[in-house]
């Protein structure tokens, strides 16, 4: 098994001193236009943060077994030398790219991944908002280790995938030289990808590039000032409602259809969707 650090753990002091740093300087250097901070957002974030821990702990169990399983039945293998760990680095945020895409077009994956988007405020704290359901994303990430990548470097690649976009969610930094902005995700492009408006909804997909976006049409620049949340935001911080509500809401929906395929699309389809509305002879609906 490759020897490969633990890129979370070695980051965590990093992320408590950037955060500090970053609510000290809206203490001195206070702008209007910026959301800031808030004790029970703050705190929401930091429970969903805790939580995700444990849980993806217990997660990882059969995602391992799963991803071991097909390593062993592969015959090939991506040996980790100096110029393939960045090959890999490249794959694995190309998954990440559909993964998260997938999140955002697909209701059941939004469910989990809604969690991260439930905040109204945009910090360095809302990066640590992070599900309890994270077993969707693992199927996205499958002919990587089909191809021969190993589990563990395949969880380093994620590792530095979720370490970069820490820095990424902040009001604090503007716009990047040219060049960083056209080829890596910045907090200008993270921006939008968390704005509730409409034409910045379901866009800027990428982790620590952009240009997956560019490519696949999904990349929208920063213009108006973003409104972050959802389209209809969660009124709690009990992190047990954030968690789980959308998936409450898709059993009410489910409970509610008249019909199978209406019932699976309420699963496939996207956030948004809603069977289509027959009328009755009278002209009322049915």
């Amino acid at each position: 098994m490759p020897n490969l650090p633990d890129v979370v753990r070695w980051s965590i002091p990093a992320f408590v001193l950037l955060t500090a740093l970053e609510v000290l300087s809206y203490r001195f250097h206070p702008d209007e236009d910026e959301q800031g901070y808030s004790a029970k957002d703050t705190a929401t974030s930091l429970s969903m943060g805790l939580g995700s821990l444990l849980f993806d702990a217990a997660w990882k169990i059969p995602i391992v077994a799963v991803y071991s399983a097909l390593y062993e039945l592969t015959p090939l293998r991506v040996p980790l030398l100096w110029w393939t760990v960045p090959l890999m680095l490249l794959a694995q945020d190309f998954c990440y790219y559909w993964s998260h895409r997938g999140h955002h077009v697909v209701r059941i994956l939004w469910a989990c991944h809604v969690v991260h988007h439930s905040s109204r405020r945009y910090n360095l704290s809302t990066a640590l908002r992070q599900p309890w359901t994270g077993a969707t994303s693992w199927v996205f990430y499958l002919p990587m280790v089909a191809l021969g990548v190993h589990p563990a470097a395949l969880a380093f690649c994620s590792s530095v995938n979720l370490v970069y976009q820490f820095w990424i969610h902040t009001e604090r930094i503007d716009r990047l030289p040219r060049p960083v902005e056209f080829l890596f995700n910045t907090p200008s492009h993270h921006r939008v990808h968390h704005a509730s408006q409409g034409g910045y909804l379901d866009r800027n997909f990428g982790g620590i590039l952009i240009v997956f976006d560019r490519l696949f049409g999904s990349f929208t620049p920063e213009t108006v000032r973003p409104v972050y949340g959802l389209t209809k935001n969660l009124e709690s911080h009990n992190p047990l409602r954030v968690a789980t509500h959308e998936y409450a809401a898709i059993a009410r929906d489910v409970a509610a259809a008249h019909s199978w395929g209406d019932r699976l699309r309420h699963l496939t389809k996207g956030p948004g969707w809603q069977p289509a509305r027959t009328e009755s002879p009278e002209g009322t609906p049915a």
